[in-house]
């Protein structure tokens, strides 16, 4: 096929060449230089010096600071994770709202929870005038009921409330107030109070310096009887504890320092698992038990061997023990003898 030349300049002046340039003419200004734009990395940014820049982290979305090594060991991290709800939700538990509900207080919010950290704060150091802190007295009680299912620590939980419930609505006792102890969440006041079981009721005054102490078989708490033991002021016949290692004993210290060392064992221990610690604990014993048991290394004896200042016993012939015993002669064969000797 053959195209003609007029074909060609047609097609040619069809097409807008607007990217080709007219070039400079005389008496022309010069055209000023286009700026590009140039793409900056979101990763650098400008420290306020020309010519330096900083280099930015880039953010991820969803990126969290890095967690402790402490929370790794916690049973909740792994239970509340995205493939543990998933997991859970397959046989129809929530296991988020679980947990939520565990961690719910069991008792009233009315009367406030004493602890290591509140308890200088809320009792120690209550502004108070001095003849308040003289007339102010603390009603506590020290329960176990979260820890385990204790018949007793819930009947001096209740009997505790309803007296607190009976004095809100009488509103004759301004001087005294409620506070409750978790047995099992507080460690160094019951380490430095010498506590090692639960319940109790506590009557507190003088800022924590005189502790009365009540079994509830020491003490009767139905039908109000907890209210009306205060109101009458019937501790004031039991006399505080006063020993060496009491509040403001000659050897307090040393029930201080035990408590602060057993709060620290305490915080580091509740963050480890149990089955991590039943594993440990386990392994431990194990290898104490057969270190005690061993059987002590069998020694050879040397062989005994003969002195030579022991001088040496001469073999000796032995005697028959056989004999002969000569039996007595018979009257007639002596005179066939004497016959014989005869002849």
């Amino acid at each position: 096929m053959k195209f003609s030349w007029q074909a060609c300049l047609l097609a040619a002046s069809a097409v807008r060449g607007q990217y080709f340039s007219e070039g400079w003419k005389p008496g022309q200004q010069r055209a000023a230089p286009t700026e590009v734009p140039i793409q900056v990395d979101s990763t650098f940014e400008s420290s306020g010096t020309e010519g330096e820049a900083e280099y930015v982290a880039p953010k991820q979305p969803g990126s969290q600071a890095a967690p402790d090594l402490l929370s790794l060991l916690d049973v909740n991290t792994y239970l509340t994770s995205e493939p543990a709800q998933a997991l859970f939700q397959r046989f129809g538990v929530n296991i988020t709202e679980r947990i939520s509900a565990a961690q719910v207080s069991p008792w009233d919010d009315r009367i406030p929870l004493i602890t290591d950290d509140n308890y200088e704060d809320m009792i120690v150091n209550e502004p108070l005038s001095d003849e308040e802190a003289a007339d102010r007295v603390w009603a506590i009680c020290i329960t176990a009921a979260t820890g385990r299912q204790d018949g007793l620590s819930k009947f001096v939980d209740e009997a505790f409330d309803d007296a607190y419930n009976r004095t809100l609505l009488a509103d004759d006792m301004p001087n005294v107030r409620w506070g409750r102890i978790d047995y099992f969440n507080v460690t160094y006041l019951t380490t430095k109070w010498v506590v090692w079981q639960a319940p109790y009721v506590l009557i507190l005054k003088d800022r924590g310096q005189s502790l009365r102490f009540y079994r509830p078989q020491n003490l009767r708490l139905r039908d109000a009887a907890l209210r009306d033991f205060l109101l009458a002021d019937g501790w004031q016949v039991t006399p505080p504890w006063n020993t060496a290692y009491a509040p403001g004993g000659e050897r307090e210290y040393l029930m201080e320092f035990f408590a602060t060392w057993m709060t620290k064992t305490y915080n580091l221990v509740i963050r480890i698992p149990k089955f991590i610690l039943l594993i440990v604990s386990g392994t431990v014993a194990s290898f104490l038990i057969g270190f005690m048991h061993k059987k002590p290394p069998h020694v050879k004896k040397p062989a005994v061997q003969a002195s030579a200042t022991t001088p040496a016993v001469a073999a000796q012939p032995v005697a028959s023990t056989t004999s002969a015993v000569a039996s007595p002669a018979s009257p007639g064969s002596s005179k066939s003898s004497k016959r014989k000797a005869n002849k």
